[in-house]
């Protein structure tokens, strides 16, 4: 328990950093984007998808693309992940690709009840579309093609290293992520002057089953949960729950720190999030929508869009297992 504590101690030290990572509102619809130790973590073989469109009527907004794929391996306790991530920003395109690699170890505490530490080991590119971008030189000269600027910018590629920790139970879970533990330059100018700031997480949440009766046969469940998200001077909650009823799922979520003001005297508020998911066979389709309440207003922004596809099969092996082995996480 000690060397447990301590490893949670070291996740969560050096806040310190200058840039901000994708994120998104079903983030339990690719579970492994919050914290590889999810990796694994269901008794199926998944394959997941996820777009998001963020503040759809600003010019040059930000779009995200993840994918993902994961495979627990009852031979050794052990789950893989492999994880695709894309985003674009701004109207000079900076583009942001990434591959990472994740490993999770299951532990046995007790009956029921299991715990997973993790490491992710990924690889990261940055770049920039000069031909979308207009430099003051540029303007000097009556607008023209060339600017100085140009050469001096260079594509950013670096190895990025993040770990979780996970326990769970039959209706509860809780874990803490870090990313970016070794703090790796982003800087497009010179070299170590950008380094990037490590992101935590807390999550969890708790299951719980509405009994059926003779009107309603099919068990209905209600999952509370939430995201804690740190990342440098700024910091976010997202909690909310979704009501599960057989083959539909309906979620509210509220993303913000209510009791929190930003530097400039503002309350944290970001969005409130509705959200509609669909699960039948093997297939998982989620779609949410954010309403903005910050100031920069449903009207300005037309709020974010958002979808989710997620594909889980069986094999024998995970067949066999699933008698003893049922994680609880939310679907969305």
């Amino acid at each position: 328990m000690k060397k447990i504590i301590y490893l949670i101690v070291i996740l969560l030290l050096n806040l310190q950093g200058m840039a901000q990572d994708q994120q998104f509102t079903q983030f339990y619809a690719v579970p492994t984007v919050i914290s590889p130790a999810f990796a694994g973590a269901s008794v199926q073989s998944r394959l997941s998808a996820q777009y998001r469109n963020q503040w759809a009527a600003i010019p040059g907004g930000f779009s995200a693309f993840n994918m993902s794929y994961d495979q627990f391996l009852p031979n050794i306790n052990s789950g893989m992940g492999l994880l695709v991530n894309y985003d674009r920003a701004g109207t000079g395109a900076l583009r942001t690709s990434s591959v990472s690699f994740q490993y999770s170890y299951e532990a046995r505490i007790k009956r029921n009840w299991y715990f997973r530490p993790a490491l992710q080991f990924g690889y990261v590119t940055k770049n920039i579309d000069f031909d979308k971008l207009t430099f003051y030189d540029q303007m000097m000269r009556d607008g023209a093609a060339v600017s100085l600027e140009q050469g001096t910018i260079r594509p950013v590629s670096y190895f990025d290293m993040g770990a979780g920790l996970l326990t769970y139970g039959p209706k509860f879970w809780f874990g803490i992520s870090a990313y970016h533990n070794n703090s790796p330059d982003q800087s497009f100018y010179t070299t170590n002057e950008n380094p990037l700031a490590r992101k935590v997480s807390a999550h969890g949440g708790v299951r719980l089953r509405i009994k059926g009766n003779s009107l309603m046969r099919l068990d209905h469940y209600v999952v509370l949960a939430a995201n804690y998200l740190s990342q440098q001077n700024f910091d976010q909650l997202d909690f909310g729950f979704y009501y599960e009823f057989s083959p539909i799922i309906l979620g509210v979520w509220y993303r913000g720190l209510p009791m929190k003001s930003n530097n400039y005297g503002y309350v944290n508020h970001d969005a409130v999030a509705v959200l509609l998911g669909f699960q039948a066979s093997r297939y998982k389709f989620g779609y949410s929508y954010d309403i903005t309440v910050s100031r920069l207003g449903i009207g300005s922004s037309s709020g974010s869009h958002e979808l989710s596809l997620t594909y889980q099969w069986s094999n024998k092996h995970n067949n066999r297992s699933k008698k003893i082995r049922i994680m609880p996480c939310a679907k969305f």
